[in-house]
């Protein structure tokens, strides 16, 4: 590192040396190997590197905070703060089919969601009327299985839940598998616990906007319950 370099004259001492013991001449300058006081002419301060230019706005340009900065700097939005904003909690509707409930699945399943951080807000053992489950599965009224799959959703009780989380709908559809069991990865619940697309367990919500329609088709208003886990700073930023 190159030393502070400035002007002194011959009877001027540093932190009470005389200038002739504490520095060295070089030139025409006086070389101080420690920071001067602020009665010291300082001529070049070469010691003190430049400021990184990592958040500056110019790479070629250091960065100076300044009245007209802080005006422009509003217009701007640090990254980490745009990826936050654009996390959204998402709601899905998630049933224990009633091959699941009949097998004692439910604590599996449950555990499995619970363990990945999402928030379980709706909870309850229901027995399906043929007309809710007519209204869930409208979408495939028009296919052949449509018949024998509301005979197999009404056959006996299921398990509703309503589950938060950033993400939540894409990342329950990873953690379910694909729709039919022997083409869902191991790991995955029906990859893991069921064999035949017929019976293969459970259902998860497609889409954010079938995660709220869905929920509010299984439960009732004031089922819901509204509560902060006190895990949720160790989950998110």
């Amino acid at each position: 590192m190159e030393a502070v370099a400035l002007s002194l004259s011959s009877t001027t001492s540093y932190l009470g040396i005389p200038a002739t013991a504490a520095t060295a001449k070089r030139g025409s300058s006086t070389c101080l190997p420690y920071a001067p006081s602020n009665n010291f002419n300082v001529r070049h301060l070469a010691a003190f590197h430049k400021q990184s230019h990592l958040f500056t706005k110019s790479p070629a340009r250091p960065f100076l905070y300044t009245k007209s900065y802080a005006r422009q700097s509003t217009h701007g939005i640090f990254l980490p703060h745009l990826v936050a904003s654009l996390e959204q909690v998402e709601q899905t509707y998630i049933m224990v089919k009633p091959d699941g409930v009949q097998r004692g699945l439910v604590g599996e399943i449950i555990s499995r969601f619970e363990t990945k951080g999402f928030k379980l807000t709706g909870l309850k053992l229901f027995q399906c009327p043929k007309e809710l489950a007519e209204e869930h599965y409208k979408d495939l009224k028009a296919k052949p299985f449509y018949p024998s799959l509301i005979d197999y959703i009404t056959s006996g009780p299921v398990v509703c839940m309503a589950w938060e989380g950033v993400g939540v709908v894409a990342s329950a559809r990873k953690l379910i598998g694909s729709t039919d069991p022997l083409q869902a990865e191991p790991g995955t619940i029906r990859g893991d616990l069921a064999v035949q697309t017929g019976r293969n367990v459970i259902h998860g919500s497609d889409s954010p906007e079938n995660g709220k329609r869905e929920t509010a088709l299984w439960f009732k208003e004031g089922e819901l319950c509204e509560w902060t886990p006190v895990q949720t700073p160790w989950l998110r930023e």
